[in-house]
């Protein structure tokens, strides 16, 4: 019989001690597969959506708030600022790109944004059917709003006042559906797209000329700068000369990371808690196993098992243990984060289970570490056990 053959038998013959090491190891890989994969795709996701945007201008209040509201679409704005403001702010040598958005309503919970064609340009968006909202009352949807509604071409809906309930909808203002987004990967995928006509019309506040529209108000103005020098001078100028404010997604998401970070780390180390736990469960289930079989061990010396295979014997044992746990570990924590992204409300920031990274890789690898380290010594003990004394005891 081989050494792995012997040890499959030991673990199977004390199944109690055995399912608690691999429980240990199990849940501290659970939590660190958990915290790997939510971390990763907040980050990935924090950086597609906020991808070619530079700076936010909205009305002043929370520069996370606004951030969150205009780029990543989980949050209320801070109000209103004046059309002509924003043209303004449009036009100045430091600006390559300018998007204004108008937000406010919603349709089923699916949040509705009056923009121009500099947003399609901006997210460098890609049609899957017909073409962009540019007329008054049609609009353009999300590969996931247009999978999710049931919604094609040519359908009708109206949006309502608010940005997460249908309880005032908008019933004189039809929209039509026009065209449907190729999956982006990002935020615009769970987004309804209009012309900024199309959001005033809705709220009975259509202008009839020009000098009507530049009285109109806007949600926010995404920035995209033209030069590295915009980025010293821009913000400063609009926070001190204006009677809004500018906030930057990268500064207010690394603010945000730094907020969340307290709690991963926080988990990070409970989880380091249970696999040092489960590294010494491991070495006492072994030692005691070793005190129970030593006669065993003995006998297979007598019967020509070699030093190196009772060393095996024993080793395989803990890195099988910890394997095991491992792998259930690593596939509860996707189950996990897979049951989270289906109770999450806000689609923005779905998390999801059913993605790998290649850092689990080394997370399994760490684990059947531990179970190497743990059975070391009880395996070099059965190494340099004494046969003719075990023998005599016996």
């Amino acid at each position: 019989m081989t050494a792995l053959y012997i040890s499959f038998k030991s673990i199977k013959a004390k199944k109690l001690s055995a399912a608690l090491s691999v429980l240990l190891v199990g849940f501290g890989t659970t939590i660190f597969t958990v915290l790997m994969l939510a971390s990763t795709q907040i980050e990935n996701k924090l950086s597609s959506n906020a991808k070619n945007i530079d700076l936010v201008v909205g009305a002043k209040g929370s520069p996370l708030q606004l951030i969150l509201s205009s780029v990543y679409h989980i949050d209320f704005p801070t109000g209103n600022i004046p059309l002509k403001a924003a043209n303004e702010l449009a036009n100045n040598p430091f600006v390559k790109r300018a998007t204004p958005l108008a937000l406010g309503d919603n349709y089923q919970g699916i949040r509705i944004v009056g923009t121009d064609s500099n947003f399609v340009a901006m997210y460098e968006l890609k049609l899957q059917k017909g073409k962009f909202a540019g007329q008054k009352m049609e609009a353009t949807l999300g590969a996931e709003v247009a999978k999710g509604k049931g919604l094609k071409i040519g359908d009708t809906f109206f949006g309502a006042h608010g940005l997460s309930d249908s309880k005032d909808p908008h019933k004189d203002h039809p929209y039509q559906v026009v065209g449907i987004l190729a999956p982006q990967g990002n935020v615009c995928d769970q987004l309804i797209l209009t012309s900024l006509a199309s959001v005033w019309s809705s709220h009975g506040d259509e202008p009839h000329s020009h000098s009507e529209t530049e009285e109109q108000d806007i949600t926010s103005l995404l920035i995209q700068y033209r030069s590295p020098m915009s980025v010293a001078m821009f913000p400063q100028m609009v926070n001190q000369m204006t009677n809004l404010q500018s906030a930057s997604p990268a500064v207010e998401s690394t603010r945000l990371f730094a907020l969340v970070g307290v709690g991963v780390e926080t988990l990070q180390y409970f989880a380091l808690l249970m696999m040092g736990i489960a590294a010494l469960s491991v070495f006492v289930n072994l030692y005691n196993s070793l005190k129970e079989k030593k006669y065993d061990l003995a006998i297979m010396r007598t019967l020509g098992a070699s030093k190196s295979k009772l060393f095996l014997i024993v080793w395989f044992e803990g890195v099988i243990l910890t394997f095991v746990g491992a792998i259930i570990g690593i596939a509860t924590g996707h189950l996990a984060l897979q049951i989270i992204g289906h109770y999450q409300e806000s689609e923005q920031a779905k998390l999801t289970g059913l993605v790998f990274e290649f850092g689990e890789l080394y997370l399994l690898l760490a684990s059947m570490a531990i179970g190497f380290l743990a059975s070391l010594i009880p395996a070099w003990q059965a190494y340099k056990s004494n046969i003719s004394n075990i023998l005599a005891k016996n």
